[in-house]
Parts: C-alpha cells; sequence; structure tokens
C-alpha cells in the first residue's frame, strides 16, 4: 500500500501544463488519504533554452499542497543532493513526469540515487520519450532515465510503441490523460464574452495553448481562409504565448486577407482566465501534425466543449469523430471540411450532450488507481525475487 509520496518535477511558481498537472495529481492522492509532497526546480531552464516571456505563475500558489523548491537542472552536485535527500526520507513512490529529453540527466539522476533505499520504487508518467521537435542526443538522453525508472505510465498508446525502443521488460500501462478540472466552474457564454471585450454577434472557434510549429496553427489558418466560412458569423480566437516564429503566422493571416476575421490574443493566459477562453468558444481546434495526447484536450472536456483534432499520434484515442467532435485527416482542406460542417448542420449541441458521458472515463482517480496498480506489481515481483 502506498502511503507516502514524492512528486519530482515542475510545479508552483513554475507555470505550464506540467506544472498543473503535477499539482492536480498531488491533489488526488491527497484525497485518497496519501502523504505528497512535490519537489520541483530552483532553476528549471536556463533562460537562454526557454523560448517564452517569463517561466513564472503570476497567481497565487495552490493551497494545501506542500511544493519544495530544491532542483537545478543543470547543477549534477544538487542532484546527488537531492538523490540523497529522498533516499533518506524513503517515500514509497516517486513520480516523475517525462517529457523532454534535457530534462533526463537531472531527474534521471536523481532517481537512480533515491532507488537505492531499496524501498522506494519509481513510476515515470510519460508525456512524450521521442520529443516532438528532435536535437541531437535525445534518444541517449531518453535511454538514460529510461533505465532510472521501474515503471511506466502511458498517456497514449503512441507513446507506449515508442517506449520500446528504449526498453520492453520492465511493467507498463495506458491510462489517457485525466480532466483538467481545476480551471474552475464553467462560465457562460455571455459572461465569457463580455469579459474578453468580444461581440455577441459571432460565434468563436478558440486555437488555445502554446503556439509551436508542430501544433499546425498555419494549417488552421489556412483552412479558415475556406470561402465557406465566410457564409457564417464566426471568428477565430489563437490565445496563447509564441514559442515559434510569430511573423510568419502574421504573414498568412495577411496572405489570406484574415485580420478581420481572426482575434490574436498572443500570450500566455494565466490559469484564473482559462475558463473564459474556453467559455466563449463553440470549438475547440487542434490541428497538430504530430502528438502524442494534448491537455488542451482535457480543457475541453472539463468545459465540454466540441473539439476538432488530426488524426495523429494519440489524439484520436479521446475524440470519438462525429461524436463529440471530428477526428480529421491532417491537412487543411480536411480542417476546412469539418468547420464548415460544424457549422453548417448546427451540430454543437448533440456533440455537447455526448461530451457530457464521454468525460466521465477521464477521473483522476483511473490515474491514481493505474499507478497503484503498477506499484503493487513491483512490490510483489520484489517479494518473489527474494
Amino acid at each position: 500500500m502506498i502511503k507516502k509520496i514524492v512528486i519530482l518535477g515542475t510545479a508552483y511558481p513554475y507555470r505550464g501544463g506540467i506544472a498543473i498537472y503535477n499539482e492536480r495529481l498531488a491533489k488526488a492522492f491527497q484525497s485518497e488519504g496519501k502523504e505528497v509532497t512535490i519537489q520541483t526546480f530552483t532553476l528549471q531552464y536556463p533562460g537562454f533554452l526557454f523560448p517564452g516571456k517569463t517561466q513564472y505563475a503570476d497567481w497565487e500558489a495552490p493551497k494545501e499542497l506542500y511544493i519544495e523548491q530544491s532542483i537545478s537542472s543543470v547543477n549534477p552536485l544538487n542532484w546527488i543532493k537531492v538523490g540523497r535527500k529522498i533516499k533518506k526520507q524513503k517515500p514509497d513512490l516517486l513520480i516523475i513526469k517525462y517529457w523532454l529529453p534535457f530534462m533526463a540527466p537531472c531527474l534521471g539522476t536523481i532517481a537512480r540515487i533515491a532507488r537505492k533505499n531499496k524501498h522506494t520504487k519509481v513510476i515515470s508518467i510519460l508525456d512524450n520519450i521521442i520529443p516532438h521537435e528532435k536535437r541531437i542526443g535525445d534518444k541517449l538522453f531518453s535511454s538514460y532515465f529510461s533505465k532510472s525508472v521501474d515503471a511506466f505510465v502511458g498517456m497514449s498508446k503512441s507513446v507506449l510503441n515508442d517506449l520500446n525502443i528504449f526498453d520492453t521488460k520492465k511493467p507498463r500501462a495506458f491510462c489517457p490523460h485525466p480532466l483538467y478540472d481545476n480551471f474552475g466552474e464553467k462560465v457562460s457564454k455571455e459572461t465569457a464574452i463580455e469579459k474578453l471585450g468580444l461581440s455577441n454577434q459571432y460565434q468563436y472557434i478558440l486555437f488555445f495553448g502554446l503556439i509551436r510549429d508542430y501544433k499546425g496553427l498555419d494549417w488552421l489558418i489556412e483552412a479558415f481562409a475556406d470561402l465557406r466560412l465566410r457564409n457564417y458569423p464566426v471568428k477565430l480566437i489563437i490565445a496563447g504565448e509564441f514559442y515559434a516564429d510569430e511573423e510568419r503566422y502574421s504573414r498568412l493571416i495577411t496572405q489570406y486577407q484574415l485580420q478581420d476575421h481572426i482575434i490574436l490574443h498572443n500570450h500566455f493566459v494565466p490559469d484564473p482566465d482559462v475558463g473564459l477562453y474556453f467559455g466563449a468558444a463553440d470549438l475547440i481546434a487542434q490541428p497538430y501534425k504530430t502528438a502524442t495526447q494534448s491537455g488542451v484536450t482535457q480543457i475541453g472536456y472539463h468545459f465540454e466543449k466540441p473539439m476538432l483534432v488530426t488524426n495523429v499520434g494519440g489524439l484520436a484515442e479521446i475524440i470519438p469523430d462525429q461524436k463529440v467532435g471530428y477526428v480529421v485527416e491532417p491537412n487543411p482542406q480536411a480542417i476546412a471540411d469539418q468547420l464548415v460542417d460544424f457549422y453548417e448542420n448546427r451540430r454543437c449541441d448533440e456533440f455537447i450532450a455526448n461530451l457530457i458521458e464521454e468525460k466521465k472515463k477521464y477521473d483522476w482517480s483511473t490515474m491514481t488507481g493505474t499507478i497503484q496498480n503498477l506499484y503493487t506489481q513491483l512490490t510483489e515481483n520484489h517479494a518473489d525475487s527474494k
């Protein structure tokens, strides 16, 4: 039985999807009576490696969580210190979310030291093990990390397939990304539109989140230029900070003469405002070129918003096509055809009714239960080997 857990990775005062996930996972375990500590970074990314404006949250710390800043991602002496500290604390379980090979030396070294106490088990929740934006050394780093872990949870089947490149023997399980239900209650469309300063004369499609080239915003802009969409009072909201060349997308908007049809909020959306953007939207568009899974999808489920995703990676696994939204081939024409269908055939209410039922699959207890089952398997295997 798991009693004491350490989560190793991003959390407040850092912002972003990894921090949100770790904090929400900690709360899920706390609700089950576990003692949970999050060990986060004193230095996450050196400034020259971080593409955004800031790594830090500008809102209040989450309540009822114990978060300690202790880790430097670039200091090997620090890794040894933190590893020894966790080794001495002897948590039953060390959980590490893995999303970027850059973090492998840091997180992998800490895990290797911590598990030397012969008590602590290490389970990694894999966002990706092969990154979307590849760099020299990725496979070497991910191999190092995978050897530091006792078991894995893949949030998409494609990630579990990728894991086979590095390991085929350690226990693993598939569990979809749970709901991001920590952004508050649903906001009415009328309230959201008013607070965002939008016009109630239009309907809105939302592209949300950090903007990287692999997320296919260029395809969405091209699709939105389809003249059939001019028959409807619809605008596209792009809400997120650019981690890619913003000028490239601005040129596309100008090229297709969409300046009056696209609303650009080119900044990081703080957690307290996320509900406003989803509240204003009729449809959430994720036209990704490559993907494993996406936290944006689980925000969409929480706010009960129909979604359009491309048929790449694990996105199609959690969006039943024509039931809660669309799974389309990864090209602008296919995206445009379904955007038109959504408005032409008034699919919104139908999709929302299905979303309310479908979202029940993604409760956090499913994730904590998956982790508990892997832990039990590890402890039983250890007992059998004695």
